[in-house]
C-alpha cells in the first residue's frame, strides 16, 4: 500500500464492483449533503439568469406540497428498488438481520439504535438495497428524520420519494394512526444527542429521557419494534469529546441552538483509506428484534408510559446481549442507557 504524508493512497487497480460500490455511496452522499449547497446556490443563479419562472413555480410547488412530509409523503418503489442501493449497501456490507415476522395487521414504531454520526443503518429502511421491501412486502415502511431536512428544495422530494417523513408528533400520529394497518415508522430514537457519543467499539445510547414515542405508541395502539445496528459507531472516527471538555460543551450548545450536532469527524476518501468524509468499509449487521405488543390508549398515563419504555429497554437490552457474539463486540462490552 503507497503512502505519501501519512495517508494511504488506494491502489490504481481497483476491482469495478468496488468502483461501482463507492459511486453508490457518492450518490447517497451527494443528495443527501451536497444537494444543500447545489441548491443554494443554483437557485439564485438561476432567478438572476434568465430562469426565475422556474424558480418561482418551484416556490409555487413547495408551498402548495409541504404538509406534504406531515402526511405520509409520496414514495417511489421504482427509486427505491434502482440499483445504486445495492452499490450502496455491498460498500460496507449492510445485512439485515429479522428475528421475528412484521403481521401486517398491526402499525409498528421501529426504534433504531445507535443514531451513530448520519444514521447510515438506516438505510435499510429506505430502499430494498438490503431486500427488507421483500421481506416485508404488505408493511409500508416510512424511515424519520429532522424536519428541516425538509426545508431544502428539491433534497425534500428525494427524500419522500424514498419513504422519508418527517418525525414531528404529527407525522407520525398520521402513518400510526392510519386504520388500514401494515404501517411502519423507524424513528432513531438517540437524535442528535446520541451523534456526539458515537465513538468506535462504543454503544452509548441517549434513551433514559426519551419518552415521546413510547407515548405516541401508546395514543395509536401502534406496536414497539426495538432494532440494533451492529457496527454503526466504527464508520467514522470522532475527535475526543468527554462530558464536561470544552469542546463537548460547545457542542451540546449549538445542538440546543439549531438542534443539530456539530460532530468533529473524520472517515476515509475516494481514493484513499484514512482521510476523508467517506465512511469507513465496516460492516454493519441491523437487527430487527421482535414487536412488543402495545395496547390503543388515548390518554396514557406516565405511570403506564414508564412502564412501557422499561420494557422497550429490557427487549433492547435483551437483543444487544443475545446478537453482539455474532457481530465481533467483546462479552464484556455493555449497552450504556443515558
Amino acid at each position: 500500500m503507497t503512502s505519501l504524508l501519512g495517508i494511504k493512497l488506494a491502489p490504481a487497480r481497483v476491482p469495478w464492483k468496488r468502483r461501482l460500490q463507492t459511486a453508490g455511496v457518492l450518490y447517497h452522499f451527494w443528495a443527501n449533503s451536497f444537494t444543500i449547497v447545489l441548491v443554494l446556490l443554483l437557485f439564485p443563479l438561476m432567478f438572476f439568469c434568465g430562469f426565475a419562472p422556474i424558480v418561482i413555480a418551484y416556490g409555487i410547488w413547495m408551498w402548495w406540497d409541504w404538509n406534504s412530509p406531515y402526511k405520509g409523503g409520496y414514495v417511489s418503489k421504482w427509486l427505491m428498488n434502482m440499483r445504486v442501493h445495492k452499490w450502496f449497501c455491498r460498500y460496507f456490507p449492510i445485512s439485515f438481520h429479522t428475528t421475528a415476522d412484521l403481521p401486517p395487521d398491526q402499525n409498528y414504531l421501529i426504534g433504531m439504535h445507535p443514531h451513530g454520526v448520519i444514521a447510515v443503518s438506516a438505510y435499510n429502511f429506505m430502499s430494498n438495497g438490503t431486500g427488507v421491501m421483500d421481506l416485508f412486502p404488505k408493511i409500508n415502511i416510512h424511515t424519520c428524520t429532522l424536519v428541516g431536512n425538509f426545508w431544502v428544495p428539491i433534497r425534500r422530494e428525494w427524500l419522500m420519494l424514498h419513504g422519508i417523513i418527517n418525525c414531528s408528533k404529527e407525522s407520525l400520529n398520521h402513518v400510526l394512526g392510519d386504520s388500514r394497518k401494515g404501517q411502519a415508522a423507524v424513528l432513531v430514537v438517540g437524535g442528535a444527542e446520541e451523534a456526539l457519543d458515537a465513538h468506535p467499539r462504543k454503544h452509548i445510547l441517549t434513551l433514559q429521557s426519551r419518552k415521546g414515542f413510547i407515548k405516541i405508541a401508546l395514543e395509536n395502539g401502534a406496536h414497539l419494534v426495538p432494532c440494533f445496528a451492529f457496527g454503526e459507531n466504527d464508520l467514522f472516527l470522532l475527535a475526543s469529546n468527554k462530558e464536561g471538555s470544552l469542546i463537548r460543551r460547545v457542542q451540546s450548545f449549538v445542538k440546543g441552538l439549531c438542534g443539530v450536532s456539530p460532530v468533529i469527524f473524520y472517515g476515509r476518501g475516494i481514493f484513499n483509506y484514512n482521510l476523508g468524509m467517506l465512511p469507513f468499509r465496516k460492516p454493519l449487521n441491523t437487527v430487527l428484534g421482535k414487536p412488543i405488543p402495545v395496547q390503543k390508549t388515548i390518554k396514557p398515563t406516565q405511570e403506564q408510559i414508564d412502564e412501557l419504555h422499561s420494557t422497550y429497554i429490557r427487549e433492547l437490552t435483551e437483543l444487544y446481549e443475545e446478537h453482539k457474539g455474532k457481530y465481533g463486540i467483546p462479552e464484556e462490552n455493555k449497552l450504556i442507557i443515558r
